[in-house]
């Protein structure tokens, strides 16, 4: 194999395996770190054995993004106020044209899941994503984890148990959720607290990041009156010049507020049965800096 069709081979699968360690890891960055390691052991290593290079270089990625979750556990246990993950934008292009797998691959990278996974542990967050966002056989993710069929099966069910528990039922009409978040813009940014309240679902929450390095609510804020009066206060105190888009982040629509050219803050919100049922706003500056401002 020359040295361009090992790069070449590489790069034809380098999206998938940055989708795979995203999931696993929740940051853009760290999933690039990952890819990037692969690629490292990938162009040292002896390839005469490798049938399959997608499985190959998927089990290298996989390896390499559990042994960086174990590391970062400790990092995010100091983590200052709630952690959410790093938004990605989801355009997930023609080489995804059936609409139930973009469903399924938008499911698997919004923030109600990710924020979920968070809570398994890597072994078996590595078996969730394998199985339930790219449909990888039992037997392949066995090899990729050096674990039995048995093992794996086991792995996955209790993890598919643990986030279907936990995670959040919201719409994925991607129109429905678009009409309701540019609502839910129009309210809160009107100073009327009665419109916004009849978009928030009464036990609402919302949740904000901001790394402590920006002003954020370090702590969950939960109720209908409560997080109408926030958004209220947040929408009456924006700079002026202060400019907001939608745009597709982590699956669904998102509001990006930018100013002097810098993404300053996400809203993105959690929509099921025509109200929303928790809002997520990140400011940390570090996780914005791959947000488009335009």
């Amino acid at each position: 194999m020359t040295a361009d069709t090992v790069t070449d081979r590489f790069e034809e699968h380098r999206p998938f395996l940055t989708g795979v360690a995203y999931r696993m890891l929740g940051r853009v960055a760290d999933a690039e770190d990952v890819v990037q390691e692969a690629w490292l052991r990938w162009s040292s290593a002896g390839r005469e054995d490798v049938r399959e290079p997608r499985a190959f270089l998927v089990r290298i990625t996989t390896r390499l993004a559990i042994d960086r979750l174990r590391h970062l556990r400790s990092r995010r246990e100091a983590y200052v106020g709630p952690w959410l993950p790093e938004p990605v934008v989801t355009e997930f292009g023609p080489a995804v044209p059936d609409s139930a797998e973009r469903a399924v691959l938008a499911d698997s990278v919004s923030v109600a899941v990710l924020v979920v996974l968070e809570t398994l542990s890597p072994l078996e967050r590595a078996v969730f994503v394998l199985r339930e966002a790219f449909g990888f056989p039992y037997a392949e993710i066995g090899v990729a984890l050096d674990r039995s069929e048995a093992a794996v099966r086991q792995l996955a069910g209790r993890a598919k148990r643990h986030v279907d528990e936990r995670k959040p039922r919201y719409d994925v009409d991607p129109e429905v959720r678009r009409d309701l978040t540019e609502r839910f813009l129009a309210a809160a940014s009107g100073g009327d607290l009665e419109p916004l309240l009849a978009l928030l679902a009464p036990d609402v929450r919302l949740v904000s990041d901001s790394g402590g390095k920006a002003k954020a609510p370090r702590r969950i804020i939960e109720s209908a009156d409560k997080v109408g009066r926030f958004l209220i206060a947040v929408g009456q105190d924006w700079p002026t010049g202060t400019g907001v888009r939608v745009l597709e982040l982590n699956g669904g629509p998102a509001l990006v507020f930018s100013a002097d050219g810098v993404v300053d803050t996400v809203f993105q919100a959690d929509i099921s049965g025509g109200v929303i049922r928790c809002v997520y706003v990140l400011r940390n500056p570090d996780k914005l800096a791959g947000v488009p401002v335009g």
